[in-house]
């Protein structure tokens, strides 16, 4: 956990530092066959990251240290998120990481900050050295999979390895270091020190790229250095311009909450704040590993956080007033602010079925337009649950090769391979940070 004084430096990243012209992205609209109707690519953008080389440094013995609960099979990940987006190209504009920071890093001002704030992290003036003298896109594969430090003697004997920069394979998850609220950013306090580095690229990213132009840095985890003020990503939903709701899970805590809270309500159409009280269990380390928002009225949740006498605590609080309220529920606490929402139960009815089906990440879906999602093809029972509430379901092979097609106004899902990422820790909705959305469930 983040101690005081543990990063001192503070610095600021200049908004504009292009000099020269980026390509723009086409997206074609999508057609279903036989003209079936016509569902044009939606004009919002996300950001992801495609897992490479760092996911090696996930080992028996230090998958604990990089948060993982298994080993990865890095190649049929990369396989199988490449698959993944190539679903999502086909909703919106998908940008990548490596491309971003590396367009970055072309700016002399960005690239000396950047280096500068990950030394205040990992001090080592060799590493310094090393980062100051390679070009951009160089740069950018030693912050994401990291630098081994050149054994001594002892390690070499005992064949013993550690790195001088550590790598960054939770960095596929973007939304977890990045989330947007209403066209303002926020950037993680990330809990674990694994993923402190992941803080100041999106910070980078997202004061620089001029594809990620917002409305301004809103909540800057990279810069807190107190004590148990940790705020992340998957724990933050924006449900509607004026209702939030947020995880206090294992990785966001109270303080950092009350200070995205009372950011929020001063600077945002935000007037609803409400709070998942969680445990503090591996099983659910953020908020979106039980609940995601599906469609305007439908959301799937882990059902025994929220229906029935274990359900978790829910508390309301209202711009303006000084305190939270408790609520009976999840849903009475959104019918306040007039959402009136259905649940859909991962795992369907039987409790075993639940557990496992939501430890794989059966909850965790991404929206690619309302009532259109996609999702691990593993979690049968679950998908089972949304054809019954009307949802077609479609492989990813199927709608990549036009063999289906999405009607205008048809709830879908659109499911894939993911047995490796799930390793990881997450699913779909994890690995998109979206910047902007077309309707942002209004």
């Amino acid at each position: 956990m983040r101690v005081a004084g543990g990063r001192a430096s503070r610095f600021t990243y200049p908004f504009s530092v292009f000099r020269y012209p980026l390509p723009a992205s086409r997206f074609p609209p999508f057609v279903t066959p036989h003209g079936a109707g016509i569902f044009p690519a939606c004009q919002s953008t996300s950001l992801v990251h495609s897992p490479g080389n760092e996911l090696l440094a996930v080992t028996p013995s230090t998958r604990a240290d990089f948060l993982y609960d298994d080993i990865v099979d890095a190649d049929l990940a990369k396989r199988e998120h490449r698959r993944f987006v190539q679903v999502l190209e086909r909703f919106c504009e998908v940008l990548h990481v490596r491309d971003l920071l590396t367009d970055v890093l072309e700016d002399s001002a960005v690239r000396d900050l950047i280096i500068r704030e990950t030394l205040d992290v990992v001090p080592s003036e060799p590493l310094a050295s090393e980062l100051r003298a390679l070009p951009p896109r160089g740069v950018v594969d030693l912050l994401v999979e990291g630098k081994e430090e050149e054994p001594g003697p002892l390690s070499r004997t005992l064949n013993e390895f550690s790195y001088s920069l550590p790598p960054l394979p939770n960095l596929f998850f973007t939304r977890d270091s990045a989330m947007a609220i209403n066209q303002n950013m926020m950037i993680g306090s990330m809990r674990f020190h694994a993923r402190w580095t992941e803080e100041l690229i999106m910070k980078a990213l997202f004061t620089s790229h001029p594809k990620l132009a917002n409305k301004g840095i809103l909540y800057d985890g990279s810069a807190e250095r107190r004590s148990n003020h940790t705020l992340e990503g998957g724990d933050v939903h924006p449900l509607r311009e004026d209702v939030l709701l947020i995880g206090f899970s294992e990785r966001s805590s109270p303080a950092g909450i009350d200070g995205l809270a009372t950011l929020v309500f001063e600077k945002t159409e935000v007037k609803n704040l409400i709070v998942v009280v969680m445990p503090q269990e591996s099983t659910a380390i953020h908020l979106d590993m039980i609940f995601t928002h599906v469609d305007r009225e439908l959301c799937a949740i882990y059902p025994p956080h929220f229906i029935g006498p274990y359900r978790l605590p829910i508390l309301h609080w209202r711009k303006g007033e000084s305190h939270m309220k408790e609520q009976p529920d999840l849903f009475a606490a959104l019918k306040q602010c007039g959402m009136l929402m259905e649940p859909l139960l991962c795992g369907g009815t039987r409790r075993i079925v639940q557990d496992r089906e939501q430890w794989a990440s059966g909850c965790n879906f991404t929206a690619l337009r309302p009532g259109v999602v996609t999702s691990y093809a593993r979690n049968e029972t679950t998908l089972r649950e949304l054809e019954k509430a009307g949802f077609k379901m479609i492989t990813a092979s199927d709608f990549l090769s036009d063999e289906t097609g999405i009607l205008t106004h048809q709830r879908a899902a659109i499911t894939f391979e993911g047995g490796e990422l799930v390793r990881g820790g997450g699913g779909p909705h994890c690995m998109t940070c979206p910047i902007t959305r077309d309707d942002p469930w209004k």
